[in-house]
């Protein structure tokens, strides 16, 4: 791991969005921005477990720093006919940033969304995963 020691606490932010395909078929089955199947909510379910990814980056990833986590927001919502985005915004104040964290919560709200709709359809595809913003630290990102 890179020794953080002697890097000044600053206040840091991460936001990550994962965009997936889910079909008309699984999109026309919600009800009011949630669909529930036989495994429960998917979007509670999902943020759920993204929450959870994102306490849990450290044991996932060898080289990531266990932080103490300050707020972590995940929200899911359809995007179009077919479409869902999931904005993974993680928070702290640290010697170290939080992309990681907020990648791994986007990932897995993601990956359980699948899970939660797999007996639906097994056409769903995450399409991307990627970091849209960062600030505090070194350097701020911003990728839209």
């Amino acid at each position: 791991m890179v020794n953080v020691g002697g890097k000044k606490v600053t206040k840091r932010n991460a936001v990550a969005k994962a965009t997936m395909f889910l079909g008309e078929e699984i999109i026309s089955l919600f009800n009011n921005k949630e669909l529930v199947t036989k495994k429960g909510p998917v979007f509670q379910t999902a943020i759920i477990a993204g929450i959870q990814a994102v306490k849990k980056t450290s044991e996932l990833i060898p080289m990531c720093h266990p932080l103490l986590i300050n707020g972590v927001n995940v929200d899911i919502k359809i995007i179009d006919e077919v479409h869902i985005e999931i904005l993974c915004d993680v928070s702290i104040e640290g010697k170290t940033g939080v992309e990681m964290e907020a990648l791994t919560g986007a990932n897995i709200a993601a990956l359980t969304v699948y899970d939660m709709c797999k007996a639906i359809s097994q056409k769903m595809v995450i399409k991307e995963v990627k970091l849209i913003e960062k600030t505090g630290g070194k350097s701020d990102i911003k990728n839209g």
